[in-house]
């Protein structure tokens, strides 16, 4: 009798699981729709975001660094070779110029060229198709002056610069303990790039030996907060990441510390001491 009702009840759960639709629905609902219609552009548009590369703005290549050598492409050698030409007191006045001084490839050259720009007087002498009637042009020798000993009133004689942001530059100056590059002028607040073009071609970084150098790994969080390229999360983040390493080696260690300024390193790594 106990197996004839146990069959019953299978029988009638397979006639139950047959007959009844239990069949789950997908979800179609309107706003699943409009996400999915979506998705395609949010993907595209995080392609084009990681392939985009960083805006390049027109320079004079008489001035390139080695930091912005390094970030054009150029080899040490490369930015050797100008830097020696330019302590001649001598200018490149063309692309091919740069090349025959720096022998840079014809490939690094093609990429670069296009953002040299030159003073007016070198596009107008080359436009000038009747100088040989016109007296020789003697060109004046312009006399640098170490960016690091300016004073305000040599800093305002640049068309564009006057007594608020020459104040800034001196006080970024003293915060820093000294400029160790001309592209530092680019961190200042408010200096377009056509006076700091006017700046590479009147100042330069003289010596470095007086600048007062940090001691990586014995500042404490507020000495290293003090200083302009860090701030206060990453002063701590400096000071925890010695602790839990045994302290501070290379240069490249900090780039593993939270929110450090990659992108001024070789800046940076003149400032300190290990």
């Amino acid at each position: 009798m106990g197996i004839f009702v146990l069959l019953m009840i299978i029988l009638i759960i397979q006639l139950t699981a047959y007959f009844i639709d239990v069949t789950i629905k997908e979800d179609v609902s309107v706003e699943k729709q409009e996400w999915l219609s979506l998705q395609a552009e949010i993907d595209s548009l995080k392609i084009a975001k990681t392939s985009s590369k960083p805006e390049m703005y027109p320079f004079n290549p008489n001035f390139i660094t080695d930091y912005k050598g390094y970030k054009l492409g150029m080899s040490t050698i490369e930015i050797d070779r100008l830097l020696e030409f330019r302590k001649a007191n001598k200018y490149v006045n063309s692309a091919q110029e740069f090349q025959t001084v720096t022998k840079i490839s014809d490939s690094l050259l093609n990429v670069i060229s296009p953002y040299f720009k030159f003073p007016d007087w070198v596009k107008n002498k080359k436009n000038d198709f009747s100088q040989e009637k016109q007296p020789a042009f003697k060109k004046e020798k312009i006399a640098l002056i170490d960016i690091n000993k300016a004073t305000q009133e040599d800093l305002m004689k640049i068309y564009g610069i006057g007594p608020g942001l020459s104040e800034r530059i001196l006080k970024q100056k003293d915060l820093l303990g000294g400029f160790v590059s001309m592209e530092q002028m680019s961190d200042i607040w408010g200096l377009s790039p056509e006076v700091i073009e006017k700046l590479n071609v009147q100042f330069y970084v003289g010596s470095l030996t007086e600048i007062k150098k940090i001691k990586i790994n014995d500042a404490s969080v507020k000495e290293l907060s003090q200083f302009p390229y860090f701030r206060y999360p990453v002063s701590k983040e400096i000071v925890t990441y010695r602790s839990m390493n045994n302290g501070v080696l290379t240069i490249e260690d900090l780039t593993k510390v939270k929110g450090f300024p990659v992108e001024k390193i070789k800046i940076i790594a003149l400032y300190l001491e290990f």
